[in-house]
């Protein structure tokens, strides 16, 4: 995944469930950020289901996909973190780890139905997982006299740019962060819109997590 581009992520976890043949397939999803992270959150899992037969799992992380695993945890080999791993890459999400726990329910299901019920499982667990959008972008401070704060505000409010931390003192400044696309139209607008009062402070660059339009 290139500089510039945006990749997806899980901001908050969540948990479903489902029932085939009379297992049943807990599904927990997980935001992480490397690997020690996602060992940590598949032992508590482990320890949380105790009593089940199996926890499988895939995880994807880096804003480049760079790194991934899987996991069967004793299922016949591809039928349970393979598919996992083709639900979180076919969603284009990274950073992110699902865990699907088997409680055994007597039937064998065979392969087929081993790999459609993984897949579903980990389909409903990212459902109902908060999911956000990470962007490459740049801070950018606005700074302008108290005449000019109802014009700025205006503007961003239309473009939908969140003020992240307003400071109010001889001047008003305010942080916000650009997607790096839309930097100069940004900054070209905020000094139109203020004839030119307005002084734009370039900041970091790097992955924020952002809405849609900014």
């Amino acid at each position: 995944m290139a500089e510039n581009t945006a990749y997806r992520i899980v901001t908050q976890a969540g948990t479903a469930q489902i029932e085939e043949k009379k297992s049943r397939f807990i599904a927990d999803v997980f935001p992480v950020k490397n690997a020690e992270d996602a060992e940590i959150r598949i032992g508590e899992v482990t320890k949380k289901y105790w009593d089940a037969k199996h926890h499988c799992y895939a995880y994807i992380i880096g804003s480049r996909s760079e790194l991934s695993r899987c996991s069967d945890n004793g299922e016949p080999s591809g039928t349970a973190g393979k598919p996992i791993l083709e639900v979180l890459a076919g969603e284009q999400l990274t950073d992110t780890l699902v865990i699907v726990t088997r409680y055994f329910g007597g039937v064998l299901l065979g392969t087929g139905g081993l790999v459609r019920a993984y897949t579903q499982a980990a389909q409903a667990g990212i459902a109902v997982a908060q999911k956000g959008r990470m962007v490459y972008a740049q801070k950018l401070t606005i700074r302008v006299d108290y005449h000019l704060v109802n014009a700025v505000q205006y503007y961003l409010k239309q473009e939908e740019i969140e003020i992240e931390e307003p400071r109010y003192a001889e001047k008003v400044e305010y942080d916000i962060t650009v997607i790096e696309e839309r930097v100069s139209e940004i900054t070209a607008q905020l000094i139109q819109r203020t004839d030119g009062q307005a002084v734009i402070i370039p900041g970091d660059r790097g992955y924020y997590e952002a809405n849609e339009r900014n």
